[in-house]
């Protein structure tokens, strides 16, 4: 038998194009016909992270929008909490989902952009943090993190499959922490494998019952069926990469176990403290894309700060109806969520990956699903960017009334992210004005 001859590739193969047309989802090492040609012997450029965060109950829209656009905007009253690092983030105004409305039953599909969750027999879609993850394959231990603060886990959620199936926060650092960091002993270990082989062994049966099923179905039925089976099919390969990674030693790190802090009313601190388990993720690699629901919904009266606590529950103080006390309690508790943002910002800054800066190769999304929680505005969305590799220090002012799909971003970060799509939910294409530096 000859050898085979391959021709002079003069431009890079795509990792994801190799993978389709092996028709195969599961990672692939860096082979070298998927180096640029000119980049032979270059370092590969460190990953792109991903942390999507959303507050159900947003933020006083007067008072965290600017007045002006551009790069020569004036900062906000919230944004100059920022100021530190004006270049590091855009923000952006006129930006929702089309047909998503319904006051707090939009928190769910803040990164689905599902249509109508109001209506009768309404289905979520995928949301952005899962679909980027299908894409990509399970490179690192999880291929994401759900994460919520005080958050109703049986009912919210920014994680969705493909199916429409929530996705449970988990709510616990110190469950969080040991996750990514507690080696458990040989016997767990073993335990842990038994358990996921026992999952695989059952989608194995249950592939084989489906296949002889699907015989006689109706071309509607068949076609639900295949994408049931492709579901599992998915799941089985996660199952044999989370066996592969049960069987690694977990990374290191200097950082002391945290302590859950069970008090909602205690806010800030839980924000704080799950906060700091995401920069412990990225910095160690354990995932590149995590999600976090900070859930004001479910959020009773709380503290402020050492010296302020609220009057009323979240919830209710968000219904503000022009009262000047509730305004200036809600005013309070904003800027100390544009603080905790400065302070995220300011330590991925500090962190060094391959050169620059972790801030550098994070994305860091910060938004909410309403415009105006006093009125269960759901357009006009508060929208800040920061990191990524974009280039930032602007306000991106789409039209107020007639919004841009806030999904026209979401595929300007997929794309950021390397996964090759075009569309994403309700969007147009990407996010004009923002480009990579």
């Amino acid at each position: 038998m000859h050898p085979m001859n391959f021709p002079h590739i003069a431009t890079s193969l795509p990792r994801r194009r190799f993978l389709r047309g092996l028709g195969v989802t599961l990672g692939l090492p860096m082979l070298d016909c998927m180096t640029p040609a000119f980049g032979k012997g270059s370092l590969r450029p460190p990953p792109k992270r991903m942390l999507l965060i959303s507050n159900n109950l947003g933020v006083l829209p007067q008072h965290f929008f600017p007045k002006d656009k551009g790069a020569a905007y004036t900062l906000s009253p919230y944004l100059k909490e920022l100021s530190a690092f004006r270049n590091d983030f855009t923000v952006c105004s006129g930006l929702s989902h089309p047909a998503v409305t319904g006051g707090h039953s939009t928190e769910n599909c803040f990164l689905t952009a599902a249509r109508d969750p109001t209506r009768s027999g309404f289905r979520n879609s995928i949301s952005l943090d899962q679909h980027a993850a299908e894409a990509l394959g399970q490179q690192t231990r999880f291929s994401t993190l759900n994460l919520g603060v005080n958050i109703d886990k049986a009912n919210r959620s920014l994680s969705w499959t493909r199916d429409g199936v929530l996705l449970p926060a988990e709510d616990s650092p110190a469950a969080l922490f040991r996750k990514m960091f507690i080696q458990g002993d040989a016997k767990q270990t073993a335990l842990s494998l038994k358990r996921l082989r026992e999952r695989g062994s059952v989608l194995d049966v249950l592939s084989e019952d489906m296949r002889g099923f699907q015989r006689g179905l109706s071309a509607t039925d068949r076609s639900r069926l295949d994408q049931y089976l492709t579901s599992v099919r998915e799941l089985e390969e996660r199952l044999t990469v989370s066996c592969e990674w049960e069987q690694r030693p977990k990374p290191s790190t200097q950082a002391a176990p945290p302590k859950d802090i069970a008090d909602k009313a205690r806010f800030f601190p839980k924000i704080q403290l799950m906060l700091d388990m995401v920069r412990l993720a990225f910095e160690s690699d354990s995932t590149r894309i995590i999600t976090l629901m900070v859930d004001g919904f479910a959020t009773p009266v709380f503290e402020i700060d050492d010296q302020h606590r609220t009057r009323d529950g979240y919830h209710n103080l968000s219904h503000h109806g022009q009262s000047k006390d509730k305004l200036a309690e809600l005013e309070k508790v904003d800027l100390q969520q544009m603080r905790h943002l400065r302070d995220l910002i300011a330590s991925l800054a500090a962190t060094p990956a391959a050169g620059q800066r972790l801030l550098d190769h994070t994305m860091v999304l910060y938004g909410s699903n309403l415009g105006d929680a006093n009125v269960h505005n759901c357009t006009n969305l508060p929208v800040l960017l920061a990191g990524g590799g974009f280039k930032h220090g602007q306000h991106l002012a789409f039209d107020t009334l007639q919004n841009k799909p806030l999904c026209n971003l979401f595929v300007s970060m997929l794309q950021n992210m390397g996964v090759e799509s075009a569309a994403f939910g309700s969007s147009g294409g990407t996010l004009t004005g923002l480009n990579q530096l």
